[in-house]
């Protein structure tokens, strides 16, 4: 069990390595004004979409093994944890959120982006604020039956 929350773990922070810094790569991207260093952060940002793509998966892999075990070993564990509950809700708006960022990352690659930086700039925070709220679900778990 602990394995599957330290590789859990791990992967989570892989995904968000890379749902903070691909919105960034965007910001800079829309910014840019020379063909050369667009071109470049194309690549920059496809490169980083497989990494986060890896994290998200590996995540998934691994939350959806510690939630087995938990049901397995702890009758009614998932009828009894609200908080898991609220936290399961907002880890389907960050694969939501990743989505999103596949597709800036195709327009992106095609020249078709229309958001500007401003934009781009508080749209980088939502990954930051959910993981505000999952963290804290988890931990203090505040709806704990």
């Amino acid at each position: 069990m602990l394995w599957l929350k330290a590789f859990h773990v791990i992967a989570v922070v892989t995904w968000f390595a890379g749902l903070f810094y691909l919105p960034r790569l965007f910001v800079y991207h829309a910014e840019a004004s020379e063909s050369v260093v667009r071109e470049r952060f194309k690549i920059m940002e496809r490169r980083l979409l497989v990494m986060t793509n890896i994290g998200a998966t590996l995540t998934l892999i691994f939350g959806v093994a510690t939630l087995a075990w938990w049901l397995m070993h702890v009758p009614g564990y998932f009828k009894a944890n609200a908080w898991l509950h609220a936290k399961l809700l907002l880890v389907v708006l960050l694969y939501a959120y990743h989505g999103y960022l596949v597709r800036l990352t195709r327009e992106f690659a095609e020249d078709r982006c229309t958001r500007s930086s401003r934009w781009l700039r508080i749209f980088n925070e939502v990954p930051a604020l959910l993981l505000i709220g999952i963290v804290i679900l988890v931990v203090v778990q505040p709806f704990k039956g």
